[in-house]
């Protein structure tokens, strides 16, 4: 059985429209229109409009209607164009890298697999999300290899995330599948007019006996909410 989320389609061809639209009216902010830039932008619209689900070729017949709803295909060309904008004003550093140098490559060896670990930043005072936070993320001193080109150490937080974080390490390989090891990670959050700030977390893992190459939203690790304060002004 395959289930397909029919905006999927749907959300893909508006953002590339567009696209095409901005770059013939040389919009100025546009700043790159590459294929890590568009994938970006469809993930932003997908994670903003539910889902509409479909199973069968009756169930796709069924879901013309959703290409008739005029408010809601304007609705997702709204969402799109902020996608667009804010991709072009914050573009990961990978982004102009060919695909198959931001993806997984399976290995056929015991590794250890890591879970993404997600957190937030907040102010010690309001406890509102902090933009602009630098989150190093360490593993016996050093930092932590992610598992490809599109995941960031350090990481920063944006408005738009509103504080949040996310890294996922790169499996450590590993001698034999089975093999229980708890590994200790610290984290290093710095943010203009804040104190300095470490954070320490364990993670207990049990070999597997290949690499993962896909990630698993379901396998992650909610590290609790990290409070900075303001740094005192001096009198």
């Amino acid at each position: 059985m395959n289930v397909h989320n029919m905006m999927e389609d749907l959300v893909t061809a508006e953002v590339n429209g567009l696209y095409e639209q901005v770059k013939m009216a040389k919009t100025p902010w546009l700043s790159c229109d590459c294929k890590n830039c568009r994938l970006d932008t469809i993930s932003y619209v997908l994670n903003r409009i539910p889902p509409k689900y479909v199973v069968s070729g009756r169930g796709v017949t069924h879901s013309n209607e959703i290409f008739a709803d005029h408010q809601l295909i304007a609705d997702i060309s709204a969402v799109a164009m902020d996608g667009i904008r804010i991709i072009s004003s914050t573009k990961r550093p990978f982004h102009v890298l060919p695909r198959e140098e931001c993806e997984v490559h399976l290995e056929e060896n015991p590794s250890f697999n890591f879970p993404t670990f997600t957190g937030t930043i907040l102010d010690g005072s309001t406890f509102e999300p902090i933009s602009g936070a630098k989150i190093l993320l360490k593993l016996d001193g050093q930092p932590v290899e992610m598992v490809d080109m599109t995941w960031a150490n350090p990481t920063q937080t944006f408005q738009s995330t509103r504080g949040a974080f996310t890294f996922w390490a790169k499996p450590i390989l590993c001698e034999k599948a089975g093999v229980s090891k708890k590994f200790e990670f610290e984290l290093e959050i710095e943010v203009e007019g804040y104190e300095k700030s470490y954070h320490y977390f364990e993670v207990p893992i049990i070999s597997d006996s290949t690499t993962k190459t896909e990630l698993n939203t379901a396998c992650s690790i909610k590290i609790r909410d990290i409070v900075l304060f303001k740094v005192e002004a001096e009198e």
